[in-house]
C-alpha cells in the first residue's frame, strides 16, 4: 500500500515538472476540449478514472474495456454567445471483453454579421463556424482489474469559407486496485497530425512589385497559414469510493491534467449516489493552473432501472471567471 500511494503521489506531480512557458491560443480544435459529459463536467471533469458511462470515452479510452453494458448517450450543451455543442456516443459490448465506441461532436455558432473597419455595423452579409469530430474507439478489458483502450478521430473546423481537417488518436489505461476501491487512471488525447487552412477566403489578388508601372497588379494568389494540432492533453487521476452503507456511495476523486496550449492543472470532485437513484455531484477545475477560466462546478442527475435498463438524465453547472457559467444536459440509456 505505501509503494501504491508513492506511485500515485509521483504521478499526480509529473505535469509539475513538465511545467514551462504558456502556450495559450496555438492549436485548432478548441471544441475538442469541451466537455461533453454533465455527469463529469459537474464534478470538476475528473472523468479519466470514471466507466460508468459512453461518454468516459472522451477522457479516457480505457474505460471502454471497463464498461459493464452497452450504453447510448446524448449531450446538449449551451455555450457562450448563442453557441450550441451537441455530442452523441454510443457504447456496444462485442463479447464479455471487448467494447466499441462510436462518438460524434458537433459545434455551431450560429450565423454571424460580417463587420470591417469601413462597416462596423455590418456589410450585409453573413457567417459562420462550424466544427465537427468523428472518432472510433475500441476498448478491452485485460485483467479483472486492467483496461485499455483507443481511439480514431477525424476532425474539421470551418470558418466561413475555409476549413481545416486533421486527425487525432486517444490512448488510455484504467486500473482497479479491488473491485470496489482505488482506480488510478491514465490518458493521452489529440496525439496527431498538423494541418493548415485553405479556402476561397484565402484567396487574393496582389501586385508582385508596386513600384513598377504596366505590370500586371491583380495577380491571382492564395495566402498561406501556420500548420496546426489539435490540443494535445495528458491525464492521469486517481478516485476511491466510500460507500458508508447500502444506500451511500460517495466517490472522491482528483485528476492532474497537462494540456500542450496551456499550463499544468488539479481538478477535483466527487458524487454523493443515493440509493442507486439520485446523485449529487460538485467540484473544482483548473486549480493552480496560470491561464484558467474555470472553477466551481456542480449538478445532480437521476436514475431510473426498468425492466433491466437504465435511463438516466445529468444536469452541470459550470462556472467560468469571464465569461459566466455554462450548462449541460445529458440523456442516457445503458442495456
Amino acid at each position: 500500500m505505501k509503494r501504491t500511494t508513492l506511485l500515485l503521489v509521483a504521478l499526480l506531480l509529473i505535469p509539475w515538472g513538465l511545467r514551462g512557458q504558456s502556450k495559450t491560443g496555438t492549436t485548432v480544435g478548441q471544441f475538442t476540449l469541451i466537455e461533453p459529459s454533465a455527469r463529469s463536467s459537474a464534478m470538476g471533469g475528473v472523468g479519466v478514472t470514471s466507466s460508468v458511462e459512453a461518454m468516459d470515452v472522451f477522457y479516457n479510452p480505457g474505460a471502454l474495456g471497463s464498461l459493464t453494458r452497452s450504453d447510448l448517450q446524448f449531450t446538449h450543451n449551451i455555450w457562450f454567445g448563442d453557441i450550441v455543442l451537441d455530442h452523441a456516443a454510443a457504447a456496444f459490448h462485442l463479447g464479455e471483453r471487448n467494447t466499441v465506441a462510436l462518438v460524434v461532436t458537433h459545434l455551431s455558432s450560429g450565423d454571424i454579421d460580417v463587420r470591417t473597419v469601413e462597416q462596423p455595423l455590418g456589410t450585409g452579409e453573413r457567417y459562420s463556424v462550424t466544427d465537427l469530430l468523428v472518432g472510433a474507439g475500441f476498448g478491452m478489458m485485460i485483467t479483472d482489474r486492467f483496461s485499455c483502450g483507443i481511439q480514431v478521430n477525424y476532425a474539421t473546423e470551418r470558418i466561413w469559407h475555409s476549413s481545416i481537417a486533421l486527425f487525432g488518436v486517444n490512448l488510455g489505461t484504467l486500473y482497479r486496485l479491488s473491485e470496489d476501491g482505488l482506480r488510478i487512471g491514465a490518458s493521452l488525447v489529440n496525439f496527431g497530425t498538423k494541418g493548415s487552412y485553405d479556402g476561397t477566403d484565402l484567396r487574393v489578388r496582389y501586385d508582385l512589385d508596386a513600384s513598377r508601372h504596366g505590370d500586371n497588379g491583380s495577380l491571382p494568389a492564395s495566402l498561406l497559414t501556420d500548420q496546426f494540432s489539435l490540443p494535445m492533453v495528458f491525464r492521469v487521476g486517481v478516485a476511491y469510493p466510500w460507500r458508508f452503507d447500502g444506500s451511500n456511495v460517495v466517490d472522491l476523486a482528483v485528476e492532474a491534467v497537462n494540456p500542450s496550449d496551456n499550463s499544468p492543472a488539479i481538478n477535483v470532485g466527487g458524487e454523493w449516489l443515493f440509493r442507486g437513484v439520485f446523485a449529487l455531484r460538485a467540484g473544482y477545475q483548473g486549480l493552480f493552473q496560470t491561464d484558467n477560466d474555470f472553477g466551481m462546478t456542480a449538478g445532480a442527475g437521476v436514475i431510473w432501472d426498468g425492466l433491466g435498463y437504465d435511463l438516466r438524465l445529468d444536469y452541470s453547472w459550470v462556472n467560468h471567471f469571464h465569461l459566466g457559467a455554462v450548462q449541460r444536459i445529458t440523456l442516457g440509456f445503458a442495456f
